[in-house]
């Protein structure tokens, strides 16, 4: 039991890791929240930043706005292989090493990428950007579950969502003003000494939270079997593949606002900034009701229906309204459609990764990297087909947007039959 005062982080992580007494652990259990807080930041922040410049990147590569929009497909694919590969190396050798390995990767990757002279060479290098970003996505949902188990994971990756929530908010903001003393190139700048601090803090300030006992021993053909046993569970695979669907609704509004919001509806690019950053706080504040409110009172599963049937019925009425069945309903209505779908995303998203990491406390690596190999396929998939009929209508993105949450809700009830688990099942895998 955890001594008087110490809070369930301090008692979760690893003594071994740890310099003795509560102090100290206090320290480190509330510098490691802010950590892997960071570590899942770097998606958003490396996504985010630019899409105010997107429209600005067309323009100065020459290149057509698919194109473009092909450089967040690449980071997205990117960062779905890469965990396949981090996932498993950090199931053998321990979280830091491939963690650092993987940041400094990133460094390198992102500064190239401010003087990228074509839309060619733009794409390839956010792959390789994305492909070393993949440890920091699947190091920090493994490290969770190394020192947390069911409910509680559900409150700390909600935690998470608060903190790493912080980086879709002043993303484009952060953009938008870099875009107002330089170009888009300079947006890179700043990403790569971004990376440089979180590398800075992770070598000095970061735990080995896998005991080497804990640590696996094979080589690439076990990570394989281990991946194809986890695949065998209907439920953890129900929740992978809709988790997956649903990511890829948040990532069609990522890729398209841009385009919907300053080139279909006028906005600036600093206006767009502040309604991205308006959609990113309702998406913390739903995922801190989950966290501090729902968790622990109501099922996960109860709150993860909730959250797609939201995300579904939000998506329906974008479509209405893009499609003009209301007729011309202007930015407002639009904005506020994305609103509740984005709020959603924090009811939906924190609960299928802890719903299906408890089933997985042998594996959490690789289990991990399936998850976000998963959600990051198949956002990349989605991602191109919001611009399929062009820049000059939003009827895609809505498209794409109800067919996933469609699919989504299609594999929670149809693989994870949340009916048949037992109540306490949530809390004791």
């Amino acid at each position: 039991m955890p001594e008087r005062g110490q809070t369930t982080e301090e008692h979760r992580i690893p003594r071994a890791a740890e310099p003795p007494g509560p102090a100290a652990l206090r320290r480190t259990g509330a510098l490691v929240t802010l950590v892997l807080g960071g570590l899942t930041a770097v998606p958003p922040l490396s996504m985010d930043m630019y899409l105010p410049a997107l429209p600005e990147v067309t323009d100065a590569l020459h290149a057509p706005a698919a194109t473009i929009q092909l450089t967040l497909t690449a980071c997205l694919l990117g960062m779905a292989l890469g965990q396949l590969v981090v996932g498993p190396m950090s199931d053998k050798w321990g979280r830091r090493r491939p963690l650092l390995i993987g940041l400094l990767v990133y460094i390198l990757a992102t500064a190239i990428c401010a003087f990228a002279p074509t839309a060619e060479l733009l794409i390839g290098f956010r792959l390789l950007q994305g492909l070393a970003g993949a440890a920091g996505i699947v190091i920090a949902r493994a490290i969770v579950r190394d020192l947390y188990d069911g409910v509680e994971m559900a409150r700390f990756f909600s935690t998470l969502m608060l903190i790493s929530g912080v980086a879709p908010v002043v993303a484009p903001l952060i953009g938008g003003q870099v875009l107002r003393f330089t170009d888009w190139r300079g947006i890179f700048v700043v990403l790569t000494g971004v990376g440089i601090a979180l590398t800075l803090l992770v070598w000095r300030r970061l735990p080995e939270t896998l005991a080497p006992e804990k640590r696996h021993s094979g080589g690439t053909l076990e990570a394989l079997r281990t991946m194809k046993s986890l695949l065998a569970d209907r439920v953890f695979t129900g929740y992978m593949i809709a988790g997956g669907f649903a990511f890829a609704a948040l990532f069609a509004y990522i890729s398209a606002s841009p385009f919907v919001i300053q080139e279909i509806y006028g906005a600036s690019p600093q206006t767009f900034s502040l309604l991205f950053g308006v959609n990113s706080v309702g998406l913390i504040a739903a995922g801190q009701l989950n966290g501090k409110v729902l968790v622990g009172r109501v099922s996960l599963n109860k709150v993860l229906a909730s959250g797609l049937t939201a995300i579904t019925v939000a998506a329906t009425a974008l479509l209405l309204m893009t499609s003009g069945v209301f007729g011309d309903v202007g930015l407002f209505p639009v904005a506020a459609g994305l609103f509740v779908l984005m709020s959603a995303m924090g009811l939906a998203m924190p609960n299928t990764q802890s719903l299906a990491l408890t089933r997985t406390p042998h594996a959490a690596g690789s289990a991990s990297a399936l998850l976000g190999t998963t959600s990051f396929l198949i956002g990349a998939i989605a991602s191109p087909l919001v611009g399929i009929a062009g820049e000059d209508t939003a009827v895609p993105m809505a498209v794409v947007q109800l067919v996933c949450a469609v699919a989504a809700i299609a594999c929670f009830v149809g693989l994870c039959r949340p009916w048949q688990q037992r109540p306490t099942e949530e809390a004791d895998h």
